[in-house]
């Protein structure tokens, strides 16, 4: 196998087979992110991947998921997408879903057809970073894509039938912006319908640009309360029609407060936590156990 730096992949991908197809992230100038930082953006040739692929089947014996690395391997053409998907299939006819990273730039690209023939060929989800559904601070945080980009991006991939799971950061808009930020976020939700939504907060390495907005004063964080008020706000402006189902999921290492439920049916079951965790702190998660 060869994998250039560090391989990133989402929580739900940690039982998954990674195959690194991109190097790096194409846009790789989101100010609260260093996870790119430190590759230049390329793509790997077919004939690597490929014998990746081969290697893995040679030594797993049961592989149920593959996840393709790096940070938008949907960038990559049709051909060469559905050449490794072949491959993938042919080498592993076990394989349930195909998971990537795609921005919505990635997924704009690609026409409806194209997409139902990714789904077809394997591929089962895509994970989108909207981080936030105001304009403002998508602009401030140097996202690649706006707010009506992201909502009709990730209609396109569920109508196609390829699941969106699309996350959000509480805290990305800081105390100026924590209320727009949150409303926002309800609403975007709200008009994507996608299968997953995500809700981590803020938490940075040293290495990511905004770390220099703090230090001089021009960011501040949220406190650990203040991001369960931002929570109650966003949860309590989520509305969707009763019959539609997205799993929403704040269990990630960064969260202070642990929720999870399916949108809309649990949303008052959720905001009923956040209230009661905003009158005891024991249920926060300690600093000292956050983690990226």
């Amino acid at each position: 196998m060869q994998y250039e730096g560090m391989v990133y992949r989402p929580p739900s991908e940690a039982y998954s087979l990674i195959i690194q197809v991109t190097v790096g992230c194409s846009h790789n100038k989101c100010r609260f992110c260093s996870m790119y930082k430190d590759k230049k953006f390329h793509i790997r040739q077919l004939e690597d991947i490929l014998a990746d692929l081969r290697e893995c089947r040679a030594y797993y014996r049961r592989v149920r998921r593959i996840f393709l690395a790096d940070g938008d391997a949907l960038c990559l053409s049709m051909s060469k997408l559905l050449a490794i998907l072949s491959a993938i299939r042919e080498l592993f006819p076990e394989c349930e879903r195909v998971g990537v990273y795609g921005s919505a730039a990635d997924i704009l690209r690609k026409s409806p057809d194209e997409l139902r023939e990714l789904r077809d060929a394997g591929i089962g989800i895509v994970y989108v970073g909207a981080e936030s559904g105001n304009p403002q601070v998508l602009a401030n945080m140097h996202k690649s894509a706006g707010r009506e980009e992201l909502i009709a991006a990730v209609r396109r991939a569920e109508d196609a039938g390829i699941a969106a799971s699309v996350s959000f950061i509480s805290g990305l808009g800081g105390r100026e912006l924590w209320k727009e930020h949150a409303i926002d976020s309800a609403t975007m939700i709200s008009e994507m319908h996608p299968s997953y939504a995500s809700w981590l907060t803020l938490m940075l390495d040293p290495a990511a640009p905004i770390t220099q907005d703090i230090a001089e004063g021009r960011f501040e964080l949220l406190k650990p309360l203040e991001v369960l008020d931002e929570m109650e706000l966003m949860l309590s402006h989520i509305d969707m029609p009763e019959d539609t189902v997205c799993v929403f999921r704040s269990n990630h290492a960064s969260n202070y407060l642990s929720l999870k439920g399916d949108l809309p049916r649990d949303t008052e079951k959720m905001l009923a936590v956040v209230r009661q965790a905003k009158e005891n702190s024991d249920m926060l998660r300690p600093e000292y156990w956050r983690a990226l």
